[in-house]
């Protein structure tokens, strides 16, 4: 079950998707990161669907990651006498936080942190952008808007406000709920909605205390007004596309995406694209030329995975999605072009012992004779540094940790295994010389990049780099120490 590719799968499980079977099947089609999505689905739907990863993981005996992705707080308009009214542009009206049913002329918007937010002149985003206002006056519990454009308003509407920072917390109680469930669960990321700060962040850390990963979706202007100071708080982080082009220009979206995984790179960031990457595959069995264009770029980009929404969650194609998927992914990582425009996004080296070493190891790596490289961690940081200089050979990591597996199966060009923990220098180079030809990795006689830390069995950044060969065949166990 080695991967053909580098870059990562996420696929969002759901009524289309969920069941055994059909997890087991996407991970075989390609899948390395499953992702529950929690603004669908109950807690019973979310834990049968983590039983099914398990049960098609132990199967195909390869970590699989499951990531939490939580709803973060929805901000809506209230309702209309009538459902819905009709608006034009010039249209003006007022919104309030009376709870009484509106009409043409007000409606309640019962969010007081919008309102203390607001100032005259700002623009106010409905309908996921359909309708556009702009603020003429507010108060603390008031503000009268004139449409710019738009033709209809209806009940419950989201609100959005680009051109400002909502004081509310990004975890909403309901997000509070599904992440202590999550967590109880035992799932490998969870995914914070709506970060408009780096303090959403730190608040998610210290509630996760080191039990999950903690990736921040960027979908707010502010959010990216203040990437390198959220990233300090991120394991990950997820270009969320759909929101985040409701609050940009869309002329804006793609420099917006180069800003994300430019500077996710640069840190060593596990960086996914998602949102409509094969939107017509929801309802067709082929996608856009666009479509595929549009995966095509992201891997160009060096990302380290591309995500499915609604083509795995509800679509009528979701194993032809995933497939798709991986053959774009696969046919550009054999484009003799790719290696050096992924290169051109790559990270300058820090000053750290063993960014030197991966450094070395990464150069080594591109002879002709090296077979794969092999890192031995226990919580990924040694092969999350080596994953960030983007070395075309494949990376075989070997952790004693299930947990620390599940996580790097998010990470590009990574082959996260369970091994034992080696206990001295020759059973190091033993146990990567014997998993590397097991796992496919290495030919006979091939070099072999090894990456571990000493003393062994102690978490800490690797300070080793050992050069071996594939024997012509391996042996069956660990020489003795």
């Amino acid at each position: 079950m080695n991967r053909a590719r580098r870059a990562r799968i996420v696929a969002t499980l759901g009524p289309a998707s969920r069941a055994p079977g059909m997890v087991k099947a996407l991970a075989q089609a390609g899948v390395d990161v499953f992702r529950l999505n929690f603004s669908h689905g109950s807690h019973e739907d979310h834990a049968a669907a983590l039983k099914a990863v398990r049960g098609a993981e132990a199967a195909l005996q390869r970590p699989l990651g499951v990531l939490a992705d939580l709803q973060g707080p929805k901000l809506r308009l209230g309702r209309f006498k009538d459902v819905e009214i009709s608006v034009k542009p010039g249209h003006t009206m007022r919104f309030d936080l009376d709870p009484t049913p509106g009409d043409e002329t007000r409606v309640q918007m019962p969010h007081p942190e919008i309102f203390k937010a607001l100032r005259t002149g700002m623009l106010l985003l409905l309908d996921d952008g359909r309708v556009r206002l702009r603020v003429n006056e507010r108060a603390d519990d008031w503000a009268d808007v004139t449409v710019e454009s738009g033709t209809k308003l209806s009940d419950r509407k989201g609100v959005a406000v680009p051109e400002a920072v909502i004081p509310v917390s990004a975890l909403t109680p309901k997000d509070r709920e599904d992440l202590a469930f999550a967590l109880r669960m035992g799932v490998d990321w969870v995914a914070l909605s709506f970060v408009q700060k780096p303090e959403d962040m730190a608040e998610l850390k210290r509630i996760v205390n080191g039990q999950a990963a903690c990736l921040a979706k960027i979908e707010k202007p502010a959010a990216l007004a203040d990437l390198e100071a959220i990233l300090d708080y991120c394991d990950g982080v997820m270009v969320a596309r759909g929101d985040l082009g409701v609050e940009l220009d869309p002329e804006d979206v793609p420099v917006a995406q180069k800003q994300i995984v430019r500077a996710a790179r640069n840190r060593g960031v596990p960086v996914i694209v998602a949102t409509q990457m094969l939107e017509s595959m929801t309802s067709a069995p082929a996608p856009t030329r666009a479509e595929a264009t549009d995966v095509a770029n992201a891997v160009y980009e060096g990302a380290d995975a591309l995500m499915l929404s609604a083509e795995t969650a509800s679509g009528d194609y979701p194993l032809e999605s995933v497939g798709m998927m991986s053959r774009i992914i696969e046919r550009v990582e054999r484009d003799p072009m790719w290696p050096s425009l992924m290169g051109a996004e790559h990270a300058g080296m820090d000053e750290h012992d063993v960014d030197a070493l991966v450094g070395a190891a990464g150069m080594a790596a591109s002879a002709p004779s090296t077979g794969c490289l092999v890192v031995f961690t226990t919580l990924g940081g040694t092969a999350r540094r080596m994953a960030r200089e983007r070395p075309l050979k494949p990376i075989l990591v070997l952790t004693p940790n299930p947990n620390t597996a599940r996580r790097l199966a998010l990470v590009w060009g990574l082959e996260p295994r369970l091994g034992e923990q080696p206990d001295s220098l020759e059973a190091v180079t033993d146990d990567a010389v014997n998993s590397a030809v097991k796992y496919g990795l290495a030919e006979p006689g091939q070099r072999i990049l090894i990456l571990a830390g000493t003393p062994f069995g102690a978490p800490g950044a690797a300070n080793l780099l050992r050069l071996a060969h594939a024997p012509a065949a391996a042996s069956k166990g660990r020489k003795k120490s």
